[in-house]
């Protein structure tokens, strides 16, 4: 997980700078531009992260070209980079070929296309990588979402086999960097590791001291003046590793400047090669994808201020909700109140009838041993007793009957009770899903903001692009008056009549404006228009050199 994370942190360095300078230089990158050579090596790490080996009759394999190769039967699109790929002469390693397929995907500008579908057929990427591998993991989606912001850029790369298989200039620093960062790395963890031993000794010392406390209570002073030194001595050798510790931060910072100065000194070393007329072809294919991006992104503004609406009134739709069932318990809660009031007011006229019961049946034992001889007189008032008896009993069974309605209600009132919890429960969970919902407002609105300073950069990138456009017009028409021949018109070489491919590109003569491959045009002279030597065919170096020499006989 580390080596992912810290992997995934490189390549957003990496896209990063390429995509700031490559705006600021505002042409196409050649393979010579540095932050583009730091994407490439960040990019081989990354596929190369947890690859499997693979045992040949010759020995053991690991390269990241293999899984390239799937792209082909994935995609039929890349099978134009496949056959060029296998057509390149000088190339004689793997990596090299895994190389120059990566130059061309970026060059075609569908480097991220193609790994999105490797992505979406990790069945087939299990044959060639581990299961804890970056592009079996999230991380190699989130790497392949930053690769898109790579389309921007224009790039015209040279794929010489020797170069591909090497690569050799930029690695030696890499390595060099690579070597201080691991041996600053030890020295850290030897003086972490210091810290803790340190750290075991004072939990040791503790524990002798809380034994001796306990022992010998007699002798604390003595045990106070000891434990003081040995704390004294503790925190000189904590000064100490501290001191250390500083030491080796300075010297981290100072390496990291020497490493700034080394890529500074990389980027001066770099020089300006201009081509005015391509230059201007492209800046009009650039103010047309940024056009085309723009109602993009304008379109998603859209969708998200749409998005943000209705999340509004959904959770203004579940406010109203808790607040009708808030009232709705406390209306239930008054009719239990009430119910349990009117409970107690029975239960206490039942204790009033059984004792008003007890007290009439004490009078008539009185009656029956103080009137035996009166029996005629007796048996009346007995009868009397007895329907008073009966109608006390009545009233008895009444009260018993409202008492038991009282409990089912009770029941029922309970059940509601409970009902209503539940209610209660599940708007909490609407209430955890409202504060979701408004996080996810919040974090569209960053999303927006952050799509409106795009916007606005991309609107600055047109304006400077709009400007440059003049000047290579106002250029243009200070030129001679040759017959610029258009990029869609010629599809073989003037000169040898090769069909021009990927790997055989186009290239102008700046004296005759018409169109030859890269032998045919490999020379270079100083002409009136021009300020430094340009491309030249062969034809118009010899007929210009014969004039030069004709000018000074």
């Amino acid at each position: 997980m580390e080596e992912r994370a810290n992997l995934m942190n490189m390549m957003k360095l990496s896209i990063k700078i390429l995509i700031q300078s490559a705006l600021s230089l505002g042409r196409t990158l050649d393979s010579d531009f540095p932050p583009l050579q730091q994407f490439f090596v960040v990019l081989e790490h990354c596929l190369k992260h947890g690859l499997k080996v693979k045992k040949t009759f010759i020995g053991q394999n690991k390269s990241f070209f293999g899984p390239l190769e799937l792209v082909e039967k994935l995609c039929p699109e890349a099978s134009d980079i496949a056959t060029s790929v296998k057509n390149l002469p000088e190339l004689k390693t793997a990596v090299g070929r895994g190389r120059a397929w990566l130059y061309l995907a970026l060059m075609q500008k569908k480097l991220a296309d193609y790994l999105k579908v490797l992505l979406d057929h990790k069945h087939l990427l299990s044959e060639f990588y581990e299961p804890d591998a970056l592009m079996m993991e999230e991380e190699g989606a989130v790497i392949v979402g930053l690769i898109v912001g790579l389309n921007v850029i224009d790039a015209n790369l040279c794929l010489k086999g020797e170069d591909l298989d090497s690569q050799v200039k930029i690695k030696n620093k890499i390595d060099c960097l690579e070597k201080t960062n691991s041996k600053l790395q030890e020295e850290l963890a030897a003086a972490t590791d210091r810290i803790g031993s340190l750290q075991e000794e004072q939990q040791q010392l503790k524990q002798q001291n809380e034994l001796i406390r306990e022992r010998s209570e007699k002798s604390v002073e003595v045990t106070k003046e000891d434990t003081k030194v040995e704390l004294d001595t503790y925190k000189q050798s904590r000064q100490g590793l501290d001191e250390m510790y500083s030491d080796i931060w300075k010297q981290l910072k100072e390496e990291k400047k020497i490493r700034l100065e080394l890529e500074k000194e990389l980027e001066l070393q770099i020089g300006m090669k201009t081509e005015m007329e391509i230059a201007m072809k492209l800046l009009e294919k650039d103010t047309h994808e940024k056009q085309d991006t723009l109602v993009a992104l304008r379109q998603q503004l859209e969708e998200v201020k749409a998005i943000n609406l209705q999340m509004f009134h959904k959770s203004q739709n579940a406010e109203c909700s808790l607040q009708q069932k808030t009232e709705a318990i406390s209306s239930f809660e008054g009719k239990t109140n009430e119910m349990m009031s009117s409970m107690k007011q029975m239960e206490e006229r039942l204790q009033h009838a059984e004792k008003a019961r007890q007290t009439a049946e004490e009078r008539c034992n009185k009656m029956k041993q103080e009137l035996a001889g009166r029996l005629d007189t007796c048996r009346q008032q007995m009868s009397q007793l007895d329907s008073k008896c009966s109608t006390l009993e009545k009233e008895l069974k009444s009260e018993k009957e409202q008492r038991q309605t009282l409990q089912k209600e009770l029941h029922q009132e309970k059940d509601a009770t409970t009902l209503l919890k539940t209610e209660l429960q599940q708007m909490e969970g609407l209430k955890k899903e409202l504060r979701k919902l408004q996080d996810e407002k919040q974090q569209l609105e960053k999303v927006c903001e952050e799509q409106e300073q795009a916007l606005q950069e991309m609107g600055l990138h047109l304006s400077q692009s709009k400007l440059k456009m003049e000047d290579i017009k106002e250029v243009n028409k200070a030129l001679k008056g040759h017959t610029w021949l258009k990029d869609d018109e010629a599809t073989h070489c003037k000169q040898c009549e090769k069909e021009f491919s990927i790997s055989r590109r186009k290239h102008h003569c700046r004296n005759c404006g018409d169109i030859f491959c890269n032998t045919c045009s490999s020379n270079e002279l100083a002409l009136p228009s021009y300020p430094k030597p340009v491309r030249v065919c062969d034809t118009c170096h010899t007929l210009l050199l014969q004039r030069c020499s004709s000018n000074s006989s």
